[in-house]
């Protein structure tokens, strides 16, 4: 290839599980084609429909290329055009006065922007140590099931994602892959040519749910309960693989005791479903001598009992031993696979040690009301990078409350000018992937990948490393960390002593692009145990959870909003309301450039016939959704034969950026900040609504 065109690696960056490998064609200084690269086995030279067309997100016109301040309201997205000198400036002085005083009183608030762990936590966690401010507990997308999950297992590893075109059963629950996991529905699709059953667990008829053999539709917030009755089935109908229990796991003789009272009659009083059909499903995931695997997600974790109901799920393997096959056993995320060293990366140990500031911990999930209500010390500089939060934090009525507050310094870093970015005073152009360097873990598969800039910056953009070390000799931080190379960070990405990651060097990194890691092909985790508990086996029983106080077993948290479980509130707002993502959208991101606002077409409602039927509403009708939060618009889709959701859930597919919505809300108008039972995350499926006729 002549120098004029050449071929340059990069990875996608997004909030998604397949961390795909890219290869960027680059003629004379300018990107021209971006595709899958062929040679990662995970990747297999397919992008998503989103990242295939990346180009067109690089080099839109709508490119923030200069930093600028404000000169309108707060909201009203007026700014004016300034130097990186005058914005850096006054930044650090900002943040100098308030420092002075409390340094808590500033929050840096960012979270799956970029995935990338040079990019997306490292000079910012620094800087923000070193400054010590208050600390942004990032629990938005899967805190809750990341905790249930490691209660039972250890840590976040599980089923190769290669693995599952091999399993004779796959039980989907609680994600949509055809959407969300391009690459592992493609394994799913070659283990249904070998005669694989498919079954879906959602409450959503989803694409995959429709391409499954067999769809499940749970009320939103009950997967717990679910999981209870099949223990319950599995041990009483004799399908437990008893060796591997007595082996490998501790704590049965008391969960026998836990589900025997959670029979498939009282599981159908608070799931929805047909008792029959939970004994079926237990019967057929339980078959002896045949392995089954399980692809849990982040969807059943947003209600109050998602960490509970994650826990639950996450024991069915290993009750049944299907952990002893690699095609078998369960699949939440591979991130705990990797050995990433994040205090070499983040330096937590640069937090000041000041007795008068006690570290201050903000959740993000609930950043609506920390914004209004936070004091000792009130929040009164924010730095949003990497995130959207107006448009997806839940309760976003009060969200844009507390970002409107005059006396809030705001500063925004970002590739667009989003609902977020028109609160700032200061707004500074981001660089897009392929023009940062960067090095990649997964949490979809077993591959290291680094990401290489293709293209020179566009305009006046800056990596968020650059911002960060300017803010930090602004603000006089003289420690050596501070002067690292984006190179020389992503060198300390992996501890070298890890027995998993220890095999990743930087140079053949650089070389081929990616490594996988150090695990055999195919992966059984726990074949034989070794599980990454402190037991060292899967833990029906939690010692670490007693010590925190919380039930030390498996058991089921209904909804905080739920019809069963809240009458009182359902009987005035009777729907059960959730909020999956668009399958043109990637959260927020993708969803201001037009080809994908098009294919999106505008919000829509799905609704079941009869429900629609009992409220008078017709297909195509523009109906409000609300409930004492808030409320947002949307087009209603009723479909009479192969309705979208059951009755009494309504759904809204997002997240549309208020501003392009058509009304000035999204789906967050409604959604609540209130808390998972474990590790605090978001909400966002437990949530009760009504609908009604539009009258705008």
């Amino acid at each position: 290839m002549s120098d004029r065109r050449r071929s340059v690696r990069a990875v996608c960056p997004h909030d998604c599980p397949d961390t795909c490998a890219m290869q960027v064609t680059v003629e004379d200084g300018r990107a021209t084609a971006v595709r899958g690269a062929p040679d990662v086995a995970i990747t297999r030279g397919t992008l998503c429909s989103k990242v295939a067309h990346y180009l067109e997100r690089t080099y839109s016109e709508q490119r923030l290329l200069y930093p600028m301040k404000r000169v309108g309201k707060k909201g009203e997205g007026r700014f004016e055009r300034i130097s990186w000198e005058l914005a850096l400036d006054t930044i650090a002085e900002r943040f100098r006065q308030l420092a002075a005083t409390d340094p808590r009183s500033i929050l840096p608030y960012s979270y799956a922007g970029t995935m990338g762990l040079v990019q997306g936590s490292s000079m910012d966690r620094r800087f923000f140590h070193r400054l010590g401010a208050s600390f942004l507990d990032r629990t938005i997308c899967a805190e809750a099931g990341y905790q249930g999950y490691k209660a039972t297992i250890g840590a976040t590893l599980g089923t190769d994602p290669e693995a599952f075109a091999d399993a004779p059963y796959i039980l989907i629950w609680g994600s949509n892959p055809v959407v969300s996991n391009l690459h592992l529905w493609a394994r799913i699709v070659e283990a249904k040519r070998k005669g694989a059953r498919v079954v879906c667990i959602d409450p959503v008829r989803s694409l995959t749910a429709e391409k499954s053999d067999w769809h499940l539709a749970p009320l939103p917030g009950t997967d717990g309960a679910l999981a209870l009755a099949l223990m319950h089935v599995l041990i009483r109908d004799g399908l437990v693989d008893e060796d591997y229990v007595a082996r490998y796991t501790t704590g049965y003789a008391a969960l026998k005791r836990r589900v025997a009272d959670w029979t498939p009659e009282r599981a159908a009083g608070e799931t929805g479903l047909a008792a029959a059909d939970i004994e079926q499903l237990a019967r057929e995931y339980g078959q002896d001598g045949r392995p089954a695997a399980i692809r849990v997600n982040y969807g059943l974790n947003r209600c109050a009992g998602g960490g509970s109901a994650m826990r639950a799920i996450s024991c069915l393997p290993a009750l049944t031993g299907h952990w002893r096959w690699p095609q078998g056993g369960i699949l939440l995320s591979t991130s705990g696979t990797y050995g990433t060293d994040s205090h070499a990366l983040e330096r937590p140990d640069l937090y000041p040690c000041d007795s008068r500031f006690p570290p201050r911990h903000i959740n993000m999930s609930a950043i609506g009301d920390a914004l209004l209500e936070a004091d000792d010390p009130a929040i009164r500089a924010i730095m949003v990078y990497n995130s959207n939060p107006v448009a997806v934090a839940p309760d976003s009525n009060k969200v844009r409350a507390g970002f409107a507050r005059e006396d809030l310094f705001c500063v925004v870093h970002e590739l667009f000018q989003t609902d977020t970015a028109d609160f700032a005073d200061i707004l500074l152009p981001a660089t897009s992937q392929l023009e940062q360097w960067d090095i990649h873990k997964s949490y979809g598969h077993l591959n290291v990948m680094v990401n290489e800039p293709a293209i020179a910056s566009l305009g006046e953009a800056r990596p968020n490393t650059w911002v960060f070390r300017e803010l930090a000799r602004r603000m006089c931080f003289t420690e050596p960390c501070f002067a690292e190379t984006d190179e020389e960070i992503g060198a300390q990405a992996f501890r070298k002593e890890h027995p998993r990651s220890g095999n990743i060097d930087m140079a053949s990194l650089q070389a081929q692009g990616w490594q996988r890691l150090n695990v055999p092909t195919p992966y059984a985790p726990f074949a034989e145990g070794g599980f990454l508990t402190p037991s060292g086996k899967c833990e029906f029983y939690s010692d670490t959870l007693a010590h925190q106080g919380i039930d030390p077993l498996p058991h089921y948290v209904p909804p905080r909003e739920g019809p069963r479980s809240n009458p009182a509130l359902a009987a005035k707002y009777p729907l059960a309301f959730v909020s999956p993502p668009s399958r043109h959208f990637l959260n927020s991101s993708f969803a201001n450039l037009p080809r994908f606002v098009a294919a999106e077409g505008k919000p829509w409602l799905d609704m079941h016939p009869a429900d629609a039927a009992a409220r008078g509403l017709q297909n195509g009708a523009r109906v409000r959704i609300f409930n004492a939060r808030g409320a947002f618009h949307a087009s209603l889709r009723v479909d009479a034969i192969h309705p979208g959701v059951r009755e009494g859930v309504v759904s809204a597919p997002s997240i549309w950026w208020q501003k392009l919505s058509g009304d000035g809300c999204n789906a967050n108008a409604v959604t609540s900040q209130a808390p998972t039972d474990l590790g605090k995350g978001a909400t966002f499926y437990d949530c009760l609504v009504e609908v009604t006729a539009a009258t705008d």
